[in-house]
């Protein structure tokens, strides 16, 4: 169990900092939207690779912030009967949700987005806009989004199994204890 304990930690700190870095690209897509708005009313010129940067940045918050919003469970959830349960049936839930839709989801959304991804960095995509950008890395974002949030499924199943078995991991640790 101490094995799958350090293991669970190292991914919690890997989505810890992966999302706090996605943190920034929340600024910079705030910065490039208000630049691309100014430029666009103020001087009546537009560029798409602006925009679609803007799109990648976006796209980026949320792909690589899933796994880390996982970890503080931040994810939208209906709880009309969940928040009435006890802790234990509230963990065997989420065991449950972890592993009968979260893993296998995330696993095949990472098995479908990897090839397109692949097609598109040989290939050399580019946007079909005037001045489009490439497109490979924003492709890449899909597979890594799913990747962390793959792993931290793993994590939070591996927390669910410690609870029940009398090891409290998902009390409220701080980012710095777990390292």
């Amino acid at each position: 169990m101490k094995a799958l304990i350090a293991l669970a930690r190292l991914i919690d700190t890997i989505n810890e900092r992966v999302g706090r870095g996605a943190f920034w690209f929340v600024l910079a897509t705030a910065v490039v939207s208000a630049t691309n708005a100014l430029i666009r009313y103020g001087f009546g010129r537009s560029s798409n690779a602006w925009l679609e940067i803007q799109w990648y940045l976006f796209a980026a918050v949320f792909l690589l912030a899933a796994g880390y919003t996982l970890k503080h469970n931040g994810h939208v959830r209906i709880d009309i009967l969940y928040g009435r349960l006890s802790p234990r049936a509230q963990t065997w839930i989420d065991l449950a949700g972890s592993l009968l839709f979260l893993l296998p989801f995330s696993a095949l959304m990472l098995w479908l987005s990897w090839p397109g991804f692949i097609e598109s960095f040989h290939s050399g995509e580019t946007s079909p806009d005037a001045g489009g950008l490439i497109r490979w890395p924003v492709r890449l974002l899909m597979p890594l989004g799913f990747g962390l949030l793959m792993l931290q499924a793993i994590a939070e199943a591996i927390k669910c199994v410690a609870f029940l078995n009398g090891i409290d991991l998902r009390s409220h640790e701080k980012p710095e204890e777990q390292v």
